[in-house]
């Protein structure tokens, strides 16, 4: 139930300029472009996220690689403890990520969050999701959401892909409209919504104008989560990146490393690859996907800590992708495409 209460909490908070306080210490920087990226006092580069959103670091900690989900989330390495993971999401923030990305279905996720962000929430940006497919369910999500990330509100609240997949367009809006009454209750501040496979439906969604942000697969690898991406689709991806760019939405990058393509689990995929050319794979398509000027975060799933220096090392240095990056990619997904679990994906 509702708390109103808390709502009026939420209220105050938001006139007495704490969240634009929390911004600030976000990082200032400017919309891409010609210009030279300005970066935060870690040296990440920082990136304006959307038309009305603040102005943060592009390297945001996605919260699905850091629990079991099952057959298509198994990323290469044993999950550590939960005291453990727990402080590597404190350690992000430490090394200057400011974007945290979680779902209601990623199991202990969103409480993995709340306890390492506990003390900082008012400076940094909460996302979480919806995936229910009944509108008369999205309020009950939320609020289990907030009491599992020990917050009154989040920055952004999306509606799922696997919601979308499921009700369609027509569904998809009538869960849109529940959480615009959501936002209107300061519940989240921005709407967004996501897809791995879903561009045709997710472009007639972004035409509405009824969202902040978009997050959706978009990476070297021509795959989502565990589908392969046809031409068609890619093209309606395009025409999802043109119309969100063109809307002033905040594009937000998912599966930058194909899911389990690019990352840990490239040494199973391909076993006889070069060591040393399978530890550059993960900078190479990190860069890939920031040659488009087009998306403002790289929302990366962290597995380990070590996942977490190597990330922030990488975006201080010089992000420009190669013809080396590009000859790597290219080399070590033609013979990916071959692993018998990737042919037996389908195609959509």
């Amino acid at each position: 139930m509702h708390d109103p209460k808390s709502a009026l909490e939420r209220r105050e908070f938001l006139k007495t300029g704490l969240l634009a306080a929390g911004t600030a210490a976000l990082g200032a920087g400017t919309v891409r472009g010609a210009e030279p990226e300005n970066k935060n006092n870690q040296g990440i580069p920082t990136r304006k996220f959307g038309k009305n959103g603040p102005t943060l670091p592009i390297f945001g900690m996605g919260g699905s690689a850091m629990v079991k989900l099952g057959k298509f989330a198994e990323y290469g390495v044993e999950l550590i403890s939960l005291e453990e993971r727990i402080a590597m999401v404190r350690k992000a923030y430490d090394l200057g990520v400011r974007y945290f990305d979680t779902a209601r279905i990623y199991l202990e996720s969103e409480t993995i969050m709340g306890k390492g962000l506990k003390g900082v929430r008012d400076k940094v940006f909460l996302a979480t999701k919806v995936a229910e497919t009944d509108p008369a369910k999205v309020r009950q999500s939320l609020e289990t959401s907030l009491k599992e990330l020990d917050t009154s509100y989040v920055d952004l609240l999306q509606i799922h892909s696997p919601a979308i997949e499921k009700v369609g367009f027509d569904g998809a809006m009538k869960l849109h409209a529940e959480v615009v009454k959501l936002r209107d209750q300061k519940m989240c501040r921005f709407i967004g919504l996501t897809t791995h496979v879903v561009f045709e439906t997710v472009y007639k969604m972004i035409c509405t104008g009824g969202f902040d942000e978009v997050l959706l697969a978009h990476g070297y690898f021509r795959k989502g989560l565990n589908t392969l991406h046809s031409h068609r689709n890619l093209e309606f991806r395009e025409m999802c990146l043109n119309k969100a760019h063109e809307q002033k939405m905040a594009i937000v990058a998912m599966k930058v490393m194909g899911h389990k393509i690019f990352g840990h689990n490239a040494k199973n995929l391909v076993p006889d690859y070069d060591k040393a050319a399978l530890e550059k794979l993960p900078a190479a398509a990190i860069r890939w996907v920031l040659q488009d000027e087009r998306v403002c975060m790289l929302n990366l799933g962290i597995s380990l800590p070590s996942d977490l220096d190597k990330n922030v090392s990488l975006f201080k240095n010089d992000l420009r992708c190669t013809n080396e990056d590009r000859l790597l990619l290219a080399d070590f997904a033609g013979r990916a495409y071959e692993h018998k679990d990737i042919k037996a994906m389908p195609t959509v």
